[in-house]
């Protein structure tokens, strides 16, 4: 057995839920903050059998695709600069990192 874990954008999740739920995949949902521009991600911890892994993943990069998003990056020193506002920045955002991990025991209680 293995315990994926997969990071991915708050706007993707609804709709890769429903596509594990397709494919018979429970997942726990847990919501997490990213730590570079700041903003909500979620972070699912799926169990599945070592066969269907594969499946999973491919599941998992057909839905959470990457995009390009304008952010306005954060000054370190907010409240000192005035009203000084930086121009926005072109990012590269969405996509998923993907853990996969081995499980020595498993339960269902």
């Amino acid at each position: 057995m293995k315990l994926i874990i997969a990071v991915g954008q708050d706007q993707d999740v609804k709709r890769l839920l429903t596509r594990l739920a397709e494919e018979g995949c429970g997942a726990t949902k847990l919501a997490s903050t990213g730590g570079f521009l700041r903003q909500g991600n979620t972070t699912l911890l799926i169990g599945v059998e070592t066969e269907r892994v594969e499946r999973v993943v491919e599941v998992i990069k057909a839905t959470c695709q990457s995009r390009k998003q304008l952010v306005t990056p954060m000054s370190g020193l907010e409240g000192s600069i005035g009203s000084y506002l930086p121009n926005p920045v072109e990012v590269s955002v969405g996509g998923a990192t993907i853990f996969v991990l081995d499980v020595e025991g498993f339960a269902k209680i």
